[in-house]
């Protein structure tokens, strides 16, 4: 596919969907840009949401305390929270597994814990779409003892996303290192690979985007920093391709620690992807790619349209932006047609 055909896709996609400004940056494995298109007033450093994405900065944080001796993939929740603190929060079947919780049951999003932000008429998310609110970590934590989960703690090859997995692993990094979230983001990554417009806000003070919902724009700062370690960061494109590109050829952390072989199916309302050590995996080759391309496509997106892959298939990595809400989907399904036709 020449540079015009992904020219062509990307008019496609602004066109036939309510998309209001978008951004889009191509980049091979030695930094070499393959292509980049802008629309709507952006570029590529204008910021954007991450939503979703920041699970893999916080991952990336998991793996590197791993690596400093601080945490090992095995370590309990009973490690760092109160037996009476944990009671009741994953519940299944009549039966309490609350305390059976590990590091890599949040990490593979195989906890089996429900997903507040998705589940139920009226979702953390549908609340968000109507008006600004802020939910603190032990409300995050209360909210989801209200529901049952899904299977026990890694059951079989099951798999459920949830975003309380990757608030939890974010407690657990302010606990182990006795420093806030966003030092810590800024320290092991931020600031090590020159991510200069990437941070994750804690004031309304700090510059927060608008995210388009159908025509309609939302301001949700406070929705967004409560999200901290599973969506609250704010980023650009050309610090996504940063960062996407640091994370798989092992600038932040030994890259065998990605265990590759515990991809595991999520949840039906996701199809196609899985889950591994802290990313999406997409296969490519089957039904959903209309038995078109070949390999995988391992990375992250986001629910405001953000995404940030790598393609090891054909050594290409893609990052951007559609600022918009009301198609979740959409920067999968553009990601997975750049990569079936990429030369």
């Amino acid at each position: 596919m020449k540079t015009k055909g992904y020219d062509d896709l990307f008019d496609k996609y602004i066109q036939e969907k309510e998309i209001y400004d978008s951004v889009v940056l191509i980049e091979k494995g030695n930094g070499e840009t393959i292509f980049s298109k802008a629309y709507g007033g952006k570029d590529i450093d204008s910021p954007i949401i991450a939503a979703s994405i920041t699970k893999m900065f916080t991952a990336a944080c998991i793996f590197i305390l791993i690596q400093q001796g601080y945490i090992t993939l095995n370590d309990n929740l009973l490690n760092f929270y109160e037996p009476v603190y944990l009671n009741g929060l994953h519940f299944y079947k009549g039966k309490d597994y609350s305390h059976d919780l590990k590091i890599s049951d949040l990490l593979y999003q195989t906890s089996g814990l429900a997903d507040i932000y998705e589940e139920g008429k009226n979702s953390i998310k549908k609340q968000a779409i109507v008006s600004d609110t802020f939910l603190s970590f032990d409300k995050n934590i209360a909210l989801t003892k209200d529901k049952e989960a899904h299977f026990p703690p890694n059951c079989k090859n099951n798999a459920y996303y949830a975003d309380i997995n990757y608030n939890i692993l974010g407690d657990i990094i302010e606990k182990v290192t006795k420093c806030s979230l966003e030092s810590v983001f800024e320290k092991y990554i931020f600031s090590k690979i020159n991510m200069a417009k990437t941070y994750l806000p804690v004031s309304e003070k700090e510059y927060i985007p608008m995210v388009y919902y159908g025509n309609k724009q939302l301001y949700r700062p406070q929705f967004i920093m409560c999200s901290k370690a599973s969506g609250g960061c704010i980023t650009s494109a050309r610090d996504l391709m940063i960062f996407i590109q640091a994370f798989f050829h092992g600038e932040l952390f030994d890259p065998k620690i990605l265990h590759e072989k515990l991809y595991r199916k999520l949840q039906l309302s996701m199809w196609p992807i899985y889950y591994g050590s802290g990313y999406m995996r997409i296969k490519m080759g089957g039904f959903s790619t209309s038995f078109l391309g070949q390999g995988d496509l391992i990375g992250h997106s986001g629910s405001t349209g953000s995404f940030a892959f790598y393609y090891p298939n054909k050594e290409l990595f893609f990052a951007g932006d559609f600022n918009q809400m009301k198609y979740p989907a959409l920067p999968i399904r553009f990601v997975m047609q750049l990569a079936m036709f990429a030369p």
